[in-house]
């Protein structure tokens, strides 16, 4: 394989003559052989849209000449537009400096030699131009937050969405189902299956306001701090332009921080947001383990519900059917789960002016976003779209249910009640029978009271 020598402060670096990255790439590349995690493309794609808007900044103040400023904005343009088939030129994975001060550099030497390639006159320097009135120390979390920002309000919430849509149309379908309701995982009083699902949809809208008014935060990025928030090497108005460059490319509003020191030291923005994400994972595991219990059987379990059959769910046992849809998202939540106690370590980790957990906490916020959407919308399409309720059994355990006793308490007290329900379970029979043996009720009396509509839309 062809080499060409690349250079950097510590001399002369071999590196394959079909990459574009530089020294200090090659450098980390080889530094850095642990584990198969890279740098996320959306970090590499926000890192695009960062230099491309300090050239632009840098040029509004006369900062950089004006053939290397375009230069170094048709490069980021055509990267973000080819990135999928360029990926394998970021290559560094996560575990490097806490800064991400090599995948910075990766962007800054890619840049450079792109630019050169059809540069006529002074070449394009990866530093000095590039990384222009930056540091790694600023842009690594800038483009944190651009990429998570984007990733929340592109794929995260769309994701909520959908599914909160369709289980607001089940809940509506259901809504004249009467089922048995349940607490401590034991019998209690009726609702609809309707009332039950609208529960879940509250919970997912709840979820992507909560998330969504979080995510505001993010807005706000620590470009123009450079090395320690002071702003050194860079004009007092860069930030400020550079986070109007990125509005303009994005769609969404930034703006530079209001304090840099905070900025570039605390990613409690990050950790808050991600909080928000934990809310919706913990109520998705709530949905998820809810819908498998109510499908469970299909003969000795609860069965209430019948899921999409998708695949054959054993080896073994012909014919058997899993909720593999619910296994999949429920396993999803437990890695999100770990990642807001990752993330909220790394973030406690803001030593004097610099935190050194900066790539830790990219690559895990982004994968919980990651797969939270994913995991939703294949829940959804593979599993929600097709519940089905099944009204006999629901029936049956509406029937047999003792907890329906609750009803007649106002009537005939709760100690006459109880005994009711307690003489059922002994004797095998209904309360209907036993409430009129024990000669509590007549039979008109008890089918009076005992009205399941009245039961479950107590206040209409």
């Amino acid at each position: 394989m062809k080499q060409r020598i690349e250079k950097d402060t510590m001399g002369e670096v071999k590196v394959s003559a079909d990459k574009w990255w530089g020294a200090q790439t090659e450098r980390s590349k080889n530094n850095f052989k642990i584990g198969t995690e890279r740098m996320p493309k959306e970090v590499i794609e926000s890192f695009t849209i960062l230099k491309e808007s300090a050239a632009k900044a840098n040029m509004r103040l006369d900062n950089l000449e004006e053939p290397k400023g375009k230069q170094i904005i048709n490069v980021c343009q055509t990267l973000r537009k080819e990135l999928d088939s360029n990926y394998e030129q970021f290559p560094l994975v996560v575990w490097q400096t806490g800064s991400g001060t090599q995948t910075n550099m990766n962007l800054n030497e890619v840049i450079a030699h792109l630019c050169n390639e059809g540069m006529e006159g002074e070449a394009v320097h990866p530093n000095d131009d590039v990384n222009r009135s930056q540091s790694s120390n600023d842009t690594f979390p800038t483009a944190m937050h651009v990429a998570s920002f984007i990733a929340v309000h592109n794929r995260l919430l769309p994701a909520i969405r959908e599914l909160r849509n369709t289980i607001e149309q089940k809940s509506e379908a259901f809504n004249d189902v009467i089922k048995i309701g349940r607490t401590h995982l034991e019998d209690a009083t009726p609702l609809t299956l309707g009332q039950e699902m609208s529960g879940w949809a509250y919970m997912l809208e709840k979820s992507e306001m909560m998330i969504k008014d979080a995510s505001e935060h993010l807005r706000y990025l620590a470009i123009g701090g450079t090395a320690v928030g002071t702003g050194l090497n860079a004009h007092k108005l860069f930030g400020k332009y550079v986070a109007e460059e990125i509005t303009k490319i994005t769609g969404e509003t930034f703006y530079t921080s209001k304090n840099k020191f905070h900025a570039l030291t605390s990613h409690d923005e990050l950790t808050y947001v991600h909080g928000a994400i934990k809310g919706l994972a913990a109520d998705l595991m709530k949905i998820a383990n809810d819908v498998r219990w109510m499908a469970s059987g299909p003969r000795s379990g609860i069965g209430e519900l019948t899921i999409p059959a998708n695949e054959p769910g054993s080896s073994i046992m012909p014919g058997k059917v899993n909720p593999t849809q619910v296994e999949a998202l429920t396993m999803v939540v437990s890695q999100v789960f770990g990642n807001d106690a990752t993330i909220g370590f790394a973030a406690s980790q803001g030593n004097f002016e610099l935190n050194v957990f900066k790539p830790v906490i990219i690559y895990n916020f982004l994968q919980s976003v990651r797969l939270l959407s994913d995991s939703m919308i294949s829940f959804n399409e593979k599993c929600v779209v097709g519940i089905e309720a099944d009204r006999a059994v629901i029936e049956e355990h509406v029937d047999n249910s003792l907890m329906l006793v609750t009803a007649l308490s106002p009537h005939i007290g709760y100690e006459k009640a109880a005994k009711i329900a307690k003489a059922a379970l002994v004797n095998d029979t209904t309360l209907k029978e036993e409430a009129v043996r024990l000669g509590y009720l007549t039979e008109e009396e008890f089918e009076q009271y005992m009205d399941l509509d009245e039961m479950v839309h107590p206040f209409e």
